[in-house]
């Protein structure tokens, strides 16, 4: 197990300047799971954000911590297709970037503060696509983020430019850069966590849920080749879905979007479907994971056992150092293997509760 803590006390002097600070990614292995967390106080990552929104609410951010856990397995497959990549504070930026808010103990929005990158590959057709986004697709994010215009009324329209543009550039970059075969793919799934957004980036057919308290949110929807506007958009363009252990594309593909799969195009696309998602209160958890997962347990299913779970590790005192979100992701992974998943199973499990919060309440 890795275990991750990195300091974000020294923020750039410019709100318009970005870094990427550390990377933890895992890919093309066997097995292996890493937790983490990031806030502010002693030598952590400050995921501070906002006082008060638009809305004179409370901002949730205030006084957050984030920390994660993560597995990637190979299962029962003889190959591993999977790679996942955690990126603590892969941008500094304003709270105005994220959603307009003011940090606390700040006179304004114009303070900076980190912004995390969450992301879950899964290859096919081999490793070579999802490796690569896992070891480039944050920083070709922060690339176009730091190219993009500074309007912070418009910041919605600003994530989604860098967002597209970031997926277009790893498509690219996959043959370009990375020489993969034009018939290797990948999905994408990034979720971007600030201290009072979740932003969600989908190509392809992994998944990511928010857990909150008495509710399993899905913030996105699968991109299959039999979904009614996915079918329509393939067959204006002159392709077929044949149903072939499954609806696919040119009885190939299963799913209608990803990075890569040249030779599918222009039936496959790289072009993600973004969503955005005010934190609140009621948040426990964020799920995000290749179908590895999905295949044999329900939204509802995993929801349920996360909610369960992460609430009893945080009130646990034998839990050690190992993060309430590792325990979690570690028990979905062998409820996936036990119900006899054929896939990779990835998975990363953001913890949305601050300690200190929580900590409060007891």
């Amino acid at each position: 197990m890795e275990s991750s803590d990195s300091d974000d006390t020294h923020a750039p002097p410019s709100s318009t300047s970005s870094s990427t600070i550390s990377t933890l990614f895992s890919s093309s292995g066997e097995s292996s799971n890493s937790s983490g967390d990031s806030s502010g106080g002693s030598g952590d990552i400050a995921a501070v954000a906002a006082a008060e929104l638009a809305t004179n609410r409370r901002c949730v951010g205030r006084q957050d911590r984030v920390s994660w856990g993560s597995t990637t397995v190979i299962g029962r497959r003889s190959a591993m297709e999977d790679a996942v990549a955690i990126v603590p504070s892969f941008v500094l930026d304003t709270c105005c970037c994220v959603g307009g808010c003011t940090a606390p103990g700040s006179r304004s929005s114009g303070d900076v503060s980190g912004i995390h990158f969450f992301g879950v590959y899964d290859g096919h057709g081999g490793a070579e696509v999802a490796d690569f986004c896992a070891q480039r697709m944050h920083e070709v994010v922060a690339e176009e983020w730091s190219r993009e215009g500074h309007d912070s009324h418009e910041w919605q329209k600003r994530w989604q430019d860098t967002l597209c543009s970031g997926f277009r550039r790893a498509d690219d970059q996959v043959i370009t850069e990375a020489g993969a075969s034009e018939m290797v793919g990948s999905t994408a799934i990034v979720a971007v966590v600030s201290g009072c957004q979740i932003i969600l980036s989908n190509c392809g057919d992994s998944r990511a849920v928010l857990c909150k308290r008495t509710q399993t949110i899905p913030l996105t929807v699968d991109h299959k080749p039999d979904r009614v506007d996915e079918l329509a958009r393939i067959e204006g363009e002159g392709g077929r879905v044949i149903s072939w252990n499954g609806a696919r594309v040119l009885g190939v593909l299963a799913m209608s979007r990803a990075i890569g799969d040249r030779y599918m195009s222009p039936y496959i696309i790289p072009v993600p479907e973004i969503t955005f998602t005010t934190r609140s209160e009621e948040d426990e958890c964020l799920v995000l994971a290749s179908d590895g997962l999905w295949d044999v347990m329900s939204n509802d299913e995993v929801g349920e056992v996360a909610r369960r779970l992460i609430r009893r590790m945080r009130r646990s005192t034998v839990a050690g150092n190992t993060s309430p979100a590792q325990v979690v992701a570690d028990h979905l992974t062998q409820l996936a293997i036990g119900r006899n998943s054929s896939d990779n199973i990835s998975i990363i499990v953001v913890d949305l509760k601050s300690r200190r919060r929580h900590q409060a309440t007891q």
